[in-house]
């Protein structure tokens, strides 16, 4: 067998061409086969089909690059949850646009690892160039804001909580219970004492019990606070919490992994007043930025908060070369080698602008309340609350928890529908998370039928006879 050709150079284009063009066709014969938000059967039948489709992964001879690919797509994408599907609507799970899925295969044909200029000579000036940017959009009345990109939500919060460790020592953090499971998993691998739980009776944090929180306790502490919830996408009260933070001499962050892109909005960039007041801001656009993931941000507003994270390795950023101008990347994230995810993040931003990323959001948005009409006009279906962000529980009426939890499962075995499930005021309730500004009306309406048949279905399945 030949040497394999390279994605790089002035040849990695032509070889690139026809290879991407089996992977196309792969795409779009297993989203063919699958028809539907995901495959049908369950684990066991999935399983089964990859395995017997792929054969053995580690042959002793191979079967070429045209063969593997076209089997191997088209399987995974058989076998796939379909994001872009309207009925694939459980979590924050976004189907990414085509841009940034052609910009991601441009960064990994040139590959440049974020760990070293010499490595990555124009993808860190873009990184810089981006990071500030968005940093502004965060913190716009701060002179020299700053951000990073991390994996997503989880290292982004992470991140906050050790740079508030680094700044105050063993910090306690303060949280409702709303709070993504992130915090809690942080204050963890960082040695920090285990995170104060307040209540959110409501759904969002309560300043009261904050209040008592902050008067009570003593030393360094940390307040995280969420601009759009996993469950329910509720936003806590950011100006009482960041009141609360100032009087009391706290630290704030916010982790707005799903709302912070609301900012790019002006119909709804108001409910996120007061973000800018936060030490730290988390934010995902691998879910309301339509990115392949990964695409997190940890944002500060100022960029000696972030000093803490330089660390030296001779070989990446020897002091001699960093003195002479060769910017030092290592401090920029807690991983070594990394991708250049800001380049589907910049070609996405260049590419719609404000007013496009701020349609995608307001259309998104719109969906989720036309599905909350929809259920609220529909006497078999009960709605939880109105959607805050694009989440939107509901549940069939009168249906105990067994039943929600048996049609959901049903829908996923027959590769119907994708729903999530959320867990509040102790009853069980589906969650659909609208993430897809293609999503039609009757897409909606259609994804209520197949609930409601399916609810019908289960109860006289358990009617005896």
């Amino acid at each position: 067998m030949p040497t394999p050709p390279l994605a790089g150079g002035t040849a990695g284009p032509a070889h690139l061409r026809p290879l991407i063009d089996t992977v196309l066709t792969a795409l779009h014969d297993g989203a063919t086969r699958r028809d539907g938000p995901l495959p049908a059967g369950g684990p066991d039948t999935v399983t089964e089909n990859l395995h017997r489709t792929t054969g053995p992964l580690i042959p002793d001879q191979g079967s070429g690059a045209h063969h593997a690919l076209r089997t191997l797509v088209t399987a995974l994408t058989e076998g796939a949850a379909d994001p872009a599907h309207p009925h694939c609507a459980a979590h924050l799970h976004t189907p990414p646009l085509a841009l940034a899925a052609a910009a991601d295969l441009a960064a990994s044909a040139l590959n440049p690892s974020m760990d070293s200029w010499d490595q990555a000579p124009a993808a860190s000036a873009l990184e810089t160039a981006l990071t500030t940017a968005l940093a502004a959009e965060i913190y716009p009345q701060t002179p020299k804001p700053d951000a990073l990109i991390t994996t997503g939500g989880t290292e982004a919060n992470q991140l906050a909580l050790l740079l508030a460790r680094e700044r105050h020592g063993p910090v306690q953090t303060i949280c409702a219970a709303n709070a993504h499971h992130s915090i809690t998993r942080a204050a963890w691998l960082l040695g920090l004492p285990r995170p104060l739980v307040i209540p959110a009776p409501t759904g969002v944090m309560d300043p009261t019990a904050l209040h008592d929180a902050l008067t009570q306790h003593h030393g360094p502490l940390l307040v995280t606070a969420t601009a759009g919830t996993t469950d329910t996408g509720q936003i806590d009260p950011l100006t009482e919490i960041a009141d609360l933070t100032t009087t009391h001499r706290a630290d704030l962050h916010i982790d707005a992994a799903y709302g912070g892109p609301l900012l790019f909005s002006p119909t709804h960039r108001h409910t996120l007043r007061s973000l800018h007041r936060a030490d730290s801001v988390t934010l995902d656009l691998h879910k309301l930025g339509w990115q392949p993931a990964s695409a997190g941000i940890l944002a500060v507003p100022h960029h000696h908060r972030l000093d803490p994270l330089h660390h030296h390795a001779p070989y990446l950023n020897a002091d001699d070369d960093t003195d002479a101008g060769l910017p030092d990347l290592l401090g920029r994230s807690l991983r070594t080698t990394r991708r250049p995810d800001a380049l589907k993040i910049a070609v996405t931003l260049q590419a719609l602008g404000r007013d496009g990323l701020a349609d995608l959001i307001d259309r998104t948005i719109t969906a989720a309340h036309h599905l909350a009409d929809l259920i609220e006009k529909n006497p078999a279906l009960q709605l939880y609350d109105r959607p805050t962000i694009s989440t939107v529980l509901f549940r069939p009426t009168h249906a105990d928890d067994t039943t929600v939890a048996t049609i959901r499962r049903t829908l996923l075995n027959q590769g119907a529908a994708v729903l999530g499930r959320a867990r509040i005021h102790d009853r069980l309730w589906f969650k659909a998370t609208l993430l897809n500004p293609h999503t039609t009306p009757d897409d909606l309406g259609q994804l209520l039928t197949l609930i409601t048949h399916a609810h019908t279905r289960t109860t006289e399945g358990s009617t005896p006879r």
